[in-house]
C-alpha cells in the first residue's frame, strides 16, 4: 500500500499544473445551460414549486408508476445487475417508468431503462474481466502530474461501445412515450449536485446529442482523482464557458426525490392516482464492517471516506422513506449486506463482482431482497457468507 500513498501525495501536489479553464462567476453559474438543448437538467437543490416540475415526472401509463434508483459503489454495480438479472428470469420484473442512476448506477441505469433483453450486456460488463481494463497500472507514474490518477480513455471506450447511437434512439423513443431516464453528476464548480434527464437530451435531434449523453454518463461515473472530471460546454448570456462535471456520488449515492422537493414538501403534493412503487438497490454496504486499520495516512483517508460514504447513504435513506411515508409512495430497498473481501488497490476486481453479482441473483431469486424500511444491519451470518466468495 506504500505506493499508494505516495500517489496520492503527489497528486495532490501536481494540483497546480491543471490546465487553464475560461473563468466564470457564481451569477453566471446560476443561469447556464448547454446551448440547443432546452430543458434537460435541473439542479437538485432547487427549491422549486412541485407541481412545476411534473414535466419531469412519467406519465403514467399503468395503474402503477415504478421507479428503479440505481446508486454509486463502483464495482459494487454487479449487485444491482445480479438483482435485475434475477428479476428477470422470475418473470416478474416490471417496465420501469423511471430510473435513476449515479456513478456506477449510472452505467447500468440506460440498459435497465431499456428492459431485460439489455441484461445480458450488463451481465457480461460486471463479470466477464472487462472492467478491469478501467484500470491502466502503467499510467499511474504518468498520471502523477496530470488531471487524474487514471486515463479517461478507457471509461470512454467502454460507454462508446454500450451506449451507441442505435441504444441512445430507443432511448428517445422511450421518452416519448412518457417514461423518464436520470442521472446525478456533480458540477465541482458550483458544488451542487446536476439532475440530467437524459431521455430529454436523446430526443432532442441534435447532431451532438450522442457525445453529450455519453459525457454526462462518464461524468457520473468519474471518481474524482481517480478519473478526470469532464468539461460540459455551458453559455449563460452571452458568455460562453466549460463546467466541471465529476462522480454523481460526490453529491449523493442515491437519486430518489430531489432534495429540493423534500424540503418543500408542503408547496405540493405528488399527483392522486397510479401508485407509485421505488424501488432502490444500493450497490454498497450500509452495516458496519469491522477492520484492524493501519495506521497509514491513506488507509485512514480510505477508511474515512467509506464511512462518509456509509452515512451519507444512510442519511439519504432515511429522507427518503420519511418522504415516501408521508406522500404514499412504496417504499423498497435493498443493499449489500454480506461481507466480501475487498481490495482498493484491485478495484474492478474480477472474482469480487462475481460474488457481489452472486450475491444479488441470489437474493432476489429466493425473494429476501427487498426491505420496506432502511436497514443497515448485518443480516447473514459468517457460513452464509463465505457462499458468496
Amino acid at each position: 500500500m506504500r505506493w499508494l500513498l505516495a500517489v496520492f501525495m503527489m497528486a495532490i501536489l501536481a494540483g497546480c499544473l491543471a490546465p487553464d479553464r475560461i473563468p466564470y462567476g457564481p451569477k453566471a453559474a446560476s443561469t447556464a445551460d448547454v446551448e440547443g438543448f432546452g430543458d434537460i437538467r435541473i439542479y437538485a437543490d432547487a427549491s422549486g414549486n412541485l407541481p412545476q416540475a411534473r414535466a419531469w415526472l412519467p406519465i403514467p401509463r399503468h395503474k402503477e408508476i415504478n421507479y428503479l434508483v440505481l446508486s454509486g459503489g463502483g464495482a459494487g454495480g454487479a449487485f444491482s445487475v445480479g438483482a435485475l438479472k434475477a428479476w428477470s428470469d422470475k418473470r416478474q420484473r416490471p417496465e420501469f417508468d423511471m430510473v435513476s442512476g449515479v456513478s456506477t448506477g449510472a452505467l447500468i441505469a440506460p440498459y435497465a431503462f431499456l428492459g431485460q433483453s439489455y441484461d445480458q450486456p450488463l451481465v457480461d460488463l460486471y463479470t466477464s474481466g472487462v472492467a478491469r481494463d478501467l484500470v491502466d497500472m502503467d499510467f499511474l507514474p504518468r498520471g502523477l502530474l496530470g488531471a487524474s490518477l487514471l486515463k479517461q480513455e478507457p471509461l470512454r471506450r467502454m460507454v462508446e461501445q454500450y451506449l451507441t447511437r442505435d441504444i441512445v434512439a430507443k432511448i428517445a423513443a422511450e421518452h416519448r412515450k412518457g417514461r423518464r431516464l436520470l442521472v446525478l453528476t456533480s458540477n465541482l464548480d458550483s458544488q451542487r449536485a446536476v439532475i440530467w434527464n437524459m431521455g430529454a437530451i436523446a430526443d432532442s435531434n441534435r447532431p451532438d446529442a450522442l457525445k453529450l449523453f455519453q459525457d454526462v454518463i462518464i461524468a457520473s461515473a468519474s471518481i474524482p482523482g481517480l478519473y478526470p472530471a469532464v468539461l460540459i460546454k455551458a453559455r449563460s448570456g452571452g458568455q460562453v464557458f466549460e463546467e466541471m462535471h465529476s462522480d454523481g456520488g460526490s453529491a449523493s449515492q442515491i437519486l430518489t426525490i430531489p432534495e429540493g422537493w423534500i424540503a418543500n414538501g408542503e408547496k405540493g403534493e405528488w399527483p392522486k392516482g397510479p401508485k407509485f412503487n421505488m424501488y432502490i438497490l444500493v450497490n454498497n454496504a450500509l452495516m458496519p464492517e469491522f477492520s484492524m486499520t493501519t495506521n497509514n495516512t491513506f488507509i485512514v483517508m480510505a477508511r474515512a471516506s467509506s464511512s462518509l460514504i456509509k452515512a451519507q447513504t444512510r442519511a439519504a435513506l432515511l429522507a427518503t422513506h420519511a418522504y415516501a411515508k408521508k406522500t404514499g409512495i412504496r417504499f423498497r430497498m435493498a443493499s449489500i449486506d454480506a461481507h466480501v473481501s475487498y481490495d482498493m488497490a484491485d478495484p474492478f476486481n474480477t472474482n469480487y463482482m462475481r460474488a457481489i453479482y452472486n450475491l444479488g441473483y441470489a437474493k432476489m431469486a429466493s425473494d429476501s431482497l427487498w426491505k420496506e424500511r432502511p436497514s443497515f444491519t448485518d443480516t447473514l451470518t459468517a457460513t452464509q457468507t463465505a457462499q458468496w466468495r
